[in-house]
């Protein structure tokens, strides 16, 4: 399985948009884009999952640096999340 990065990404693409374009390469197990916890806009990056390490490099050679929906999206093998402290809430 291999986790893909994408960023750059149009406010206006879904995860159905992200499924689409990598779904072309191989097999998508998930694909989501990440948005705001308050107002639910997409923060312009999003992650996709595929079943197959081989395809998912093809997608990240073929789609990097392309143009979805006017922007030019950056594709790349998704580093694990680095632990951080949690921000503490004012309320």
């Amino acid at each position: 399985m291999l986790n893909i990065y994408v960023g750059n990404l149009p406010y206006s693409v879904a995860d159905e948009d992200l499924n689409t374009s990598f779904s072309e390469f191989g097999e998508v197990t998930s694909a989501h884009v990440i948005s705001d916890r308050d107002t639910g806009r997409s923060k312009g990056f999003g992650f996709v999952e595929m079943s197959n390490t081989d395809e998912g490099q093809r997608a990240i050679e073929a789609l990097d640096g392309s143009e979805m929906q006017g922007r030019n999206v950056r594709v790349n093998e998704a580093k694990p999340r680095e632990d951080r402290p949690r921000r503490r809430s004012n309320y």
